[in-house]
């Protein structure tokens, strides 16, 4: 499972350096954020897939 961590880790550095190149976050609030954002994309990569949603039939209507 090492390639899903270094995948986790790689994504999680990535959005944080994002957010520091976008001036949406200080350098100085790195190890803070980091935590917060790895913990968020292990627990969504850990989470079951949700249910497809169904598509509703198409309307039913005069035809031509």
């Amino acid at each position: 499972m090492a390639s899903m961590d270094e995948q986790i880790l790689k994504a999680a550095k990535e959005i944080v350096v994002k957010f520091i190149e976008t001036g949406r976050l200080s350098p100085s609030a790195f190890p803070e954020v980091f935590q917060n954002v790895y913990h968020t994309v292990a627990t969504t990569v850990a989470a079951p897939s949700p249910p497809e949603p169904e598509k509703p039939d198409p309307p039913k209507g005069k035809k031509r």
